[in-house]
């Protein structure tokens, strides 16, 4: 996987860390990720998802000088997006919008904070800092992007199946990762996102995969958190495949049997985990 894109992931998997929800996926008729009556953050963002329309959140704490400032950037930002998402302020002091605070664990993060979130719940960008109109469509990501994002920062392993009519052993490789996730030890602890590497919307992350778009083969590639490719699968492959590659890169990758973002464990449950250290 290219470095900017192993980059990326992992700073959206820091985010992730400080600003993590339980959400379920929204888009495709899923359930909306979002109670609506919880908070008004939340009720927002519910409203946003039910519209398929991202949301970016601005975070603030007390009015003042700084606040101002870049609330007015916000606004002018945000409308640079208004046919693509939802402009959302919480005031973290409010007890209204405890429940926003704490799903998103921001009560002590720096502010003012700009978050960018996906229509199923994805974070798919975070400005701690400084936000304007030339960074905020960094937000908006592709669909296969916002799925894998979702599933990572849930710490999921995730199967990118790129696919489509003109590809040869599809349904082979589609049959071994289904095989995968039925098996009881992995079935929690994956998920696949199905894409065409034709797509022109995917084009970014198809190129970043290291796919062809024109591909005459079906590719898998398989991610674990925060974005570790753990291998690319061309044409037909086994389930038996895929479980040989997860255990080999679960067992190479705990050193001292401690698991954690950066390495490659999917859930933390890698084996000298599970099996544990004596003290």
């Amino acid at each position: 996987m290219p470095r900017r894109l192993h980059t990326f992931f992992a700073i959206l998997w820091a985010a992730s860390v400080c600003l993590t929800a339980t959400v379920a996926m929204a888009a495709s008729g899923v359930p909306n990720p979002w109670p609506t009556d919880a908070s008004p953050g939340l009720t927002a963002l519910a409203k946003a998802a039910d519209h398929d329309r991202y949301a970016y959140v601005f975070f603030w704490k007390a009015e003042g000088d700084a606040t101002q400032r870049k609330r007015k950037a916000f606004d002018a930002a945000m409308a640079t997006l208004a046919d693509r998402a939802d402009a959302v302020s919480v005031c973290v002091a409010d007890a209204s919008e405890k429940p926003t605070v704490d799903a998103f664990k921001v009560s002590r993060a720096p502010m003012p904070l700009v978050i960018a979130i996906a229509p199923n719940g994805a974070v798919t960008k975070a400005w701690p800092l400084d936000f304007n109109a030339a960074a905020a469509a960094d937000g908006i990501v592709s669909p296969g992007m916002a799925s894998c994002l979702k599933a990572l920062q849930a710490d999921k392993m995730v199967f990118v199946t790129m696919q489509n009519t003109a590809t040869a052993q599809s349904d082979e490789a589609m049959k071994a990762v289904a095989g995968f996730l039925t098996d009881e030890r992995f079935a929690n602890s994956a998920v696949s996102v199905t894409l065409d590497p034709a797509d022109p919307a995917e084009a970014k992350l198809v190129t970043d995969l290291k796919v062809a778009p024109t591909t005459d083969t079906a590719v898998t590639v398989l991610l674990a958190p925060p974005g570790n490719p753990i291998a690319t699968f061309t044409g037909a492959v086994t389930t038996a495949d895929i479980v040989t590659k997860v255990t080999d890169a679960a067992s190479g990758c705990c050193p001292g049997g401690k698991c954690g973002p950066g390495q490659c464990c999917p859930g933390g449950k890698c084996e000298p985990a599970q099996k544990g250290t004596s003290k």
